[in-house]
């Protein structure tokens, strides 16, 4: 009994929120940042790299001067519509804790470029990182202001739709003062104080000792954090509701609904694992999940319009006197339905395998995205459920309107109409 209170104990505080951080874009940003100023006749860029969890996972060992050139080769500038090079200068590189154990990573580079005889128009763009997601933001003048205080701080209602500005042109002339580079930062100001609570979940695998109590403990907390996911928006709730009330499913169906969506998000988790670790030179982990909203949105789209089809058939048959077998959901739209649930990889658990990985606990962390996989399809089975349990209610009740025969029609119609706006969703996201 003693055993069984400390265990309940320990679950509570592995399950209670984590004083760990997170980056505040999510795990797989690219961040950066350009101040343009005149000191003196010389003009400098300052250039701020902001990377989060995933990305400072992939690039290992960051050699400062090496990145710095990297950088500057990835900068274009032009003065009065000729190109001018930029220079490196000095760096100051720092690796703020980030979610599940793993590291952030903030450099500072001046990038020195030429000097102004006279007031002059220039262009600068930053092209470094194309396409990865992330805050992008320039601004012109040493006392400009910052929306992010230089990726430091970013504004709590743009983390949806961050600042995307990667080129800008205006007129500068040089100063009366000395030529003085500007200063990167030192000690607390390259540690990145905004950051967001780590999730409870991402949180685990940090754990400093792993008795058994603690590893049984955490599995139950990634049940308990893979439940929650489920029950936040999406996750398929509405559409296993629909496809269960329309195809007259059983609570065996919605145990094997369950058992999919474990598989299939376990498994998702392990190939973006897999794409992030080998191939993020070929694929851009994050560019996936578009894809894969999309292949959601038209495997619900199918299965949304052949339950349609068979269900109105059904009802129009009924009309006419014809009584036709009923026979339930087909091992193929189950599959279909359940790899829809689960086929979109929670980016935390992903921090999960990542950290396993340079933790060197895999074996714990495979526990954990199963317990998590198995948390996320109990809450979606749940939900099966109790749509397959209400539906048996009103049979029973026997309601024989024509309102109740076209219940079923109904929720199939319900399916095709959530697979369109999901498909319709990540469409302009994959380009």
């Amino acid at each position: 009994m003693k055993r069984l209170a400390t265990l309940v104990a320990m679950t509570v505080t592995l399950a209670a929120p984590a004083a760990a951080l997170a980056h505040p874009l999510g795990n797989f940003t690219i961040n950066r940042f350009s101040r343009i100023e005149v000191s003196g006749h010389r003009l400098y860029v300052l250039y701020v790299l902001d990377l989060a969890e995933i990305p400072t996972f992939q690039a290992g060992t960051i050699g400062p001067r090496a990145y710095a050139r990297r950088i500057a080769s990835g900068t274009r500038l032009a003065l009065d519509g000729h190109p001018a090079p930029l220079n490196a200068g000095t760096t100051a590189l720092a690796h703020p804790k980030g979610a599940g154990g793993l590291h952030t990573t903030r450099l500072e580079i001046v990038l020195r470029g030429p000097r102004l005889s006279g007031p002059t128009a220039i262009r600068y763009r930053d092209t470094n990182y194309a396409g990865r997601i992330g805050w992008k933001e320039i601004v012109v003048g040493s006392h400009a202001k910052s929306r992010s205080d230089e990726l430091r701080a970013y504004p709590k209602d743009l983390l949806r739709s961050p600042l995307d500005t990667t080129s800008v042109s205006a007129r500068l002339a040089p100063g009366a003062g000395p030529d003085t580079p500007p200063a990167v930062g030192r000690g607390a100001a390259l540690q990145a104080p905004d950051r967001i609570a780590d999730s409870g979940f991402a949180s685990l695998i940090a754990r400093s000792h792993l008795s058994a109590m603690v590893v049984v403990a955490a599995l139950v907390a990634a049940l308990f954090w893979g439940a929650a996911h489920a029950l936040s928006p999406g996750h398929g709730k509405t559409i296993v509701t629909a496809y269960l009330v329309g195809q007259r499913g059983t609570p065996r169906h919605a145990a094997l609904l369950g058992l999919i969506v474990t598989a299939t998000h376990t498994v998702s988790v392990f190939g973006l694992g897999l794409v992030t670790l080998a191939l993020s030179q070929f694929v851009v982990p994050e560019r996936l999940y578009p894809w894969l909203n999309v292949v959601s949105g038209l495997l619900v789209v199918t299965i949304g319009g052949s339950v349609l089809r068979s269900r109105w058939r059904h009802s129009r048959g009924h009309e006419h006197g014809h009584h036709h077998h009923e026979h339930g959901p087909t091992g193929r739209s189950l599959l279909a339905v359940g790899v829809s649930g689960g086929l979109l990889p929670c980016p935390s658990a992903l921090v999960v395998l990542l950290a396993a990985i340079s933790l060197h606990r895999l074996a714990f962390g495979l526990l954990l995205i199963l317990a998590f996989s198995a948390g996320l399809a109990l809450a979606i089975t749940g939900v099966g459920l109790l749509a397959v349990l209400a539906n048996s209610a009103f049979r029973r009740a026997s309601f024989d309107g024509r309102l109740m025969r076209l219940l079923p029609v109904a929720s199939a119609f319900v399916i095709l109409v959530a697979g369109l706006a999901m498909t319709v969703r990540a469409l302009p996201k994959v380009g």
